[in-house]
């Protein structure tokens, strides 16, 4: 018999398509996009690295970390040196706002390098001796006449007077700068010219702030008469120098140069003992009457300098 007809519709076994009708067939391309199973998810942005006391965000990068870190270290010396007194873990992470246990890791780094010691027995930190040696280093690469010269300008552009510095040599003081204002009639002193201790407003200021035997020693002695109104009598120049370390700065009303006047206050280190004076002087005439606003400034000056040099003043 022979194989009947196939009336399905599908095509001859033996046909072009008959080869590949096991095979799958691939769909039409057409242009639909990219379906939702297609899509490639998006990379989360990564989330910042914070520092340990909840502050900014660090630098995502190890360097960035590192910086952080050093200033969380620089944070904790800062707070040992205003506590005045040992302070131990907690202390530090509360005034901070760090935890304890950043802070105890700063606090073990720090005194592998002697900056800060605990003492075994309370478990208390305060500065290290290698803080010293900082401190020394820096003092002895500091000049002062550099450090004052902005300042100097300041004054002048401020008073309209002539600015001074001037250090301690033994038992005188040297002038070592001066800054002059623009104008005709101005006050002009001689650069590495030394006077006595008790004569003018840059001496009294000296005489105030040194240590209480050097200044008895220096009462004690003879005091020269520069001109009519320098003060030669110990025990009233005493109560003066009393006066001048109540307000924070001497003046001078002809005391060392008749017709001058002058305003001063001295630049003080960690010990508060004077290191430089800066002063503002001029004709006694005009200078007189703006004594008040010239003294504001030069204190509000010094006092400026004075913490560079490491004194605890506000």
């Amino acid at each position: 018999m022979g194989t009947p007809p196939d009336h399905s519709g599908a095509p001859a076994a033996g046909g072009r398509d008959g080869a590949d009708a096991g095979r799958p067939r691939p769909e039409p391309e057409t242009d639909r996009g990219t379906t939702a199973g297609d899509r490639i998810p998006p990379t989360p942005e990564p989330e910042p690295v914070r520092g340990g006391d909840g502050g900014e965000p660090a630098v995502e990068t190890p360097s960035g970390r590192g910086v952080a870190s050093v200033e969380r270290a620089a944070r904790v010396l800062f707070c040992l040196a205003r506590a005045g007194a040992p302070v131990g873990v907690t202390g530090v992470a509360s005034e901070l706002g760090i935890s304890k246990a950043v802070v105890h890791r700063i606090l073990t780094s720090l005194s592998q390098r002697d900056l800060v010691t605990m003492d075994p027995g309370t478990r208390l930190y305060s500065l290290g001796p290698a803080v010293l040696e900082l401190a020394a280093s820096y003092r002895s690469q500091l000049d002062i006449r550099l450090m004052a010269t902005a300042t100097m300008r300041d004054l002048v552009e401020t008073t309209g007077e002539t600015s001074t510095l001037s250090i301690l040599h033994n038992d005188r003081r040297v002038y070592v700068d001066q800054v002059t204002p623009n104008r005709e009639v101005r006050m002009t002193v001689e650069v590495g010219a030394s006077f006595p201790l008790h004569a003018g407003a840059s001496s009294k200021a000296f005489l105030a702030w040194l240590p209480e035997e050097r200044r008895r020693a220096y009462l004690a002695s003879p005091l020269e008469s520069l001109t009519d109104a320098t003060i030669t009598d110990s025990a009233e120049l005493r109560r003066e120098l009393s006066l001048i370390r109540q307000q924070g700065f001497a003046v001078s009303l002809g005391e060392r140069q008749a017709g001058a006047a002058s305003v001063a206050a001295p630049l003080l280190d960690e010990q508060l003992s004077p290191v430089a004076v800066l002063s503002v002087c001029g004709p006694l005439q005009r200078f007189t009457p703006a004594i008040a606003g010239v003294a504001a400034e030069v204190v509000r000056a010094t006092r400026t300098l004075s913490r560079k040099l490491g004194a605890p003043v506000e």
